[in-house]
């Protein structure tokens, strides 16, 4: 193993290095700083997060920056204000023994006014976001003219989150003959293509393999309905009491909604997203970072590229689309060498979300069975026990109370001060597990599920039954007017009063059925039912008792969702028109126009017309 100053580092880093307690470099910087230290060295560096790609690449630049020049010679960009705030403040301890150096950070969400001042001091690194960068660019208080070096990191996120153009624009007024550096999770196309237009000779330094997840990341689902997604999320934070974890949300409601839910429910939690003031993110993970905050729920932007120390668990809170963002929210966990755990809390729909996951990661899942009330509340009885034990006893402080205290127990045997004392600090667990609602782990097998089966013969999806407790309801939007899971949610929420929970949903072409709670069935169709969704009228009723609607049994989708029954009107009106045609016959012959033909005797219904040279088909005169 190598050590910084084989790396070429010089003392005064080496030195900072040495008192933020690193000895040896990581894997990414044993690759990356040399490489950078050398001139027009451009490179593409693809590491997990929590590998060190910060001191990997912040190393070579501070080496190379002159601190007694005042213009900027770095540029480091970065997708969020927290990874730009971070990033600062680690080039900061890096580089605390170089004099006259100013790094500043700009990022948007805070007042530009300071961080112009700040500038005009004089910086030679910059950390910023795209969008803020820009804006000083154009109020002439940002100049490239002198830069050296470009550094993007987490380059597939700022492309993910359109940064594209932002980033174009940014090089384009870039020197040609800086270096360029692109550090990134995974691989993409579009990164590719921006190092294909940007980079020159570069190097593809790979740590791991491309687009892998974090080595020492165990990867566990439970698969539960939808609406035990929240009470599986309470007992696999109950099983583990020294939880240190940040769960992911999908949109910005549900994540102020489950963070709501654990606070009221006693847990240590906060939430972390876009609505938020910069103020309160600071505020937020600043407490996290402290370990006064146990449970951080966040969105994927939100806490895109937090390095937060010795996190235990990172919980999916449904998987995401992308299977980049996975990977990325894994590898905040498993960091620096130690063992870390990504669980997802999937519904049935998402096994093959999964199977995705596994091919792209190289990694298994385990199918995980959620722990029992028992083993949970022995789990914490352990904790509680354990606290009591690890305790330590400041004899003196605690003296001036012992009387007081022996005069209160003096009556009281030991074995009923224990139970008293377990009781107050385990009892919520006890009180809750006593009567926790049951959660059915829904089969996979399509036997059992249903799936076939429980569409009947007709192959009619009405027919499944809804989960217990909830309520089908059709609705006469399905994937050809653009209504998607993430459509659906917004527009119960745009009409119906209230956050509305949402069980199964069935997605079809021309329709869709979806499970809400049976308390709330009625007030969801009479909220839906006669609105409008893209110019299109809304029809929505009870799927068991009023069927799927007269918009959908006039379209032409209805054969799909009751694919005999619409057939089977099909024969019946042939059926129909051949009894009448063969009624005609009776009446009239079906040879008779062979008669007419031949000339032989024929009855018509009516006068016989005239067929005279003018021909019998001639306007009758209008009457006077």
């Amino acid at each position: 193993m190598k050590t910084f100053e084989e790396l070429g580092v010089n003392k005064a880093i080496r030195d900072a290095i040495v008192e933020l307690g690193f000895e040896h470099p990581m894997p990414v910087q044993e690759e990356v700083i040399p490489y950078l230290l050398g001139e027009n060295n451009d490179v593409i560096a693809l590491a997990q997060t929590g590998t060190g790609k910060t001191a990997a690449y912040g190393i070579p630049v501070l080496q190379k920056t002159d601190a007694t020049i005042k213009t900027t010679q770095a540029l480091i960009l970065s997708p969020t204000r927290e990874l730009c705030l971070q990033i600062a403040d680690d080039l900061k301890s890096f580089g605390k023994n170089i004099d006259g150096l100013h790094i500043v950070a700009v990022y948007g969400g805070a007042s530009i006014t300071t961080q112009i001042h700040e500038l005009r001091h004089g910086a030679q690194i910059i950390v910023a976001t795209p969008g803020r960068l820009i804006d000083l660019m154009e109020r002439k208080v940002v100049k490239l003219d002198n830069l050296r070096n470009i550094v993007l990191d987490e380059a597939d996120e700022m492309l993910n989150m359109g940064f594209s153009d932002s980033i174009n624009t940014i090089f384009e007024a870039a020197p040609a003959d800086r270096n360029t550096l692109l550090f990134s999770a995974t691989m993409s196309k579009e990164i590719e293509k921006i190092a294909k237009s940007y980079l020159t000779n570069y190097k593809e330094i790979i740590v791991g393999s491309r687009n892998e997840g974090a080595e020492n990341v165990n990867h566990i689902y439970y698969l539960v309905n939808a609406k035990d997604k929240y009470l599986a999320l309470k007992r696999i934070a109950d099983f583990y009491p020294h939880i240190y974890a940040i769960i992911f949300c999908r949109t910005k409601i549900e994540t102020q909604e489950v963070a709501d839910k654990l606070i009221k429910d006693g847990y240590n939690a906060e939430a972390l997203h876009g609505d938020l003031s910069q103020q309160q993110r600071d505020l937020t993970m600043q407490k996290f970072r402290q370990h006064t905050i146990q449970l951080l729920v966040a969105t994927d932007v939100a806490a895109r590229g937090l390095d937060v120390d010795d996190l235990t668990h990172v919980i999916n809170y449904g998987l995401p689309d992308d299977v980049e963002n996975y990977t990325h929210r894994s590898g905040r966990t498993g960091r620096a060498g130690k063992k870390g755990t990504s669980i997802s809390i999937i519904h049935s729909r998402e096994k093959s979300k999964v199977r995705n996951i596994e091919k792209i990661i190289g990694k298994d899942f385990v199918d995980g069975t959620l722990p029992t009330p028992e083993e949970i509340c022995k789990k914490q009885l352990y904790k509680v026990m354990d606290d009591i034990m690890k305790t330590d006893v400041d004899e003196e402080q605690i003296e001036p109370y012992m009387k007081e205290i022996d005069r209160q127990f003096e009556y009281i045997d030991k074995e009923d001060i224990i139970k008293k004392m377990v009781t107050v600090t385990f009892g919520r667990f006890l009180d809750y597990y006593k009567n926790a609602p049951q959660i059915l782990k829904p089969s996979t097998k399509r036997s059992e599920r249903g799936e076939r089966g429980e569409r009947g013969t007709s192959g009619n999806r009405r027919s499944r039954k809804s989960e217990a407790g909830y309520r089908r309801l059709f609705i006469n939007l399905g994937k050809q007017d653009g209504f998607y899971p993430g459509e659906i949610m917004q527009f119960m929420n745009r009409h119906v009063h209230g956050r509305q929970a949402i069980g199964h949903i069935d997605l079809l072409q021309r329709f869709s059925y979806i499970e809400v709670p049976d308390t709330d069935a009625d007030k969801v169709m009479r909220s839906l039912n006669g609105t409008s969704y893209k110019g299109r009228e809304v029809r929505c009723n009870d799927a068991d008792e009023g069927g799927r609607g007269r918009d959908a049994r006039s379209s032409r989708g209805s054969s799909r969702n009751n694919e005999n029954g619409g057939r089977r009107n099909r024969p019946a009106r042939a059926s129909k028109a051949k009894k009448e045609f063969n009624n005609d016959e009776t009446r009239h012959g079906k040879d008779d126009w062979k008669a007419l033909m031949q000339g032989k005797p024929f009855k018509l219904k009516g006068d016989e017309p005239d067929f005279s040279e003018e021909g019998w088909a001639r306007r009758r005169p209008k009457k006077k």
